[in-house]
């Protein structure tokens, strides 16, 4: 097994990378251009796992430039290269237990361009592209200005280092450890699987139990109050039925709650 991971400084590839020297699996780590720039190198390897994306195809309307994934997916058209597309819960409307075969239907430019490359990367591909839509992440936040968007654990301690929390009473989202992420992506490439699948916990998780861990360790007076307009503020969760039934793979509350514990003794030491 040798894979190519574009986006070498990303939140997932940067998380996936060190999963993958523990598990001693070889890779290469390129940025977007330099991959496309290098093709030579396209018949030593079996997958490309895109972890790229750019400012323009987060935040404006969909332009075949800006468009990695399909870029990609055109570059190894005629090798034996497989393609992983790291997509997003955004795609499905906001509701519980959303299915892979439920109606698209995204609301930002973010994730009217992600349903877009996944149709155009399908058609091109084929059974060498699986595409992955995934719930929220939790994991180390990156230290650098290079995010294109901030996540919700970006947000959490950007506050919480701040004294205040807010209430999250009614909200629940569905999340993912990274690392839980790496692990599936190497157990489904194991067995070359291919089409969509939802990668999440599968369930609810009640805001306010994600900020009671992941606050464990802040020592911090607190101040608490309530979320204003400006917060995403949807409900959801993704159905990964799929997913469990393709790969043997224990996913629980009591890995996540863990990960969260861990992520607060490093962030409030």
């Amino acid at each position: 097994m040798r894979l190519i991971i574009i986006g070498k400084n990303s939140f997932v590839a940067t998380n996936l990378k060190i999963y993958l020297k523990r598990k001693k699996i070889f890779y290469k780590s390129l940025s977007f251009s330099n991959f496309m720039s290098k093709k030579e190198i396209f018949g030593n390897f079996d997958y490309v796992i895109n972890c790229s994306s750019n400012k323009n195809f987060v935040d404006r309307k969909y332009l075949f430039k800006n468009d990695h994934d399909t870029r990609i997916a055109k570059a190894i058209n005629k090798t034996k290269l497989k393609l992983i597309i790291l997509s997003t819960r955004k795609v499905y409307a906001r509701k519980y237990n959303s299915k892979e075969t439920d109606k698209i239907l995204p609301k930002c430019n973010y994730s009217k361009n992600k349903s877009i490359s996944e149709k155009k990367s399908y058609k091109i591909l084929g059974k060498k592209l699986l595409i992955l839509r995934i719930s929220n992440l939790i994991g180390k936040p990156k230290k650098n200005n290079r995010k294109l968007h901030n996540t919700f654990v970006d947000i959490f301690f950007s506050f919480a280092k701040k004294g205040i929390i807010f209430d999250n009473k009614k909200i629940f989202k569905d999340f993912l450890s990274v690392n839980k992420l790496s692990e599936i992506i190497l157990k489904l490439i194991k067995i070359q699987a291919h089409g969509i699948y939802n990668v999440s916990l599968g369930r609810k998780v009640y805001l306010n139990s994600m900020i009671k861990w992941l606050n464990f360790y802040n020592h911090k007076k607190i101040r608490k109050t309530m979320l204003n307009n400006s917060f995403n503020q949807d409900n959801f969760t993704l159905n990964n039925q799929k997913l469990r039934k393709k790969i043997k793979i224990k996913i629980n509350i009591s890995e996540l709650r863990s990960e969260c514990l861990k992520l607060s003794k490093k962030q409030f030491k």
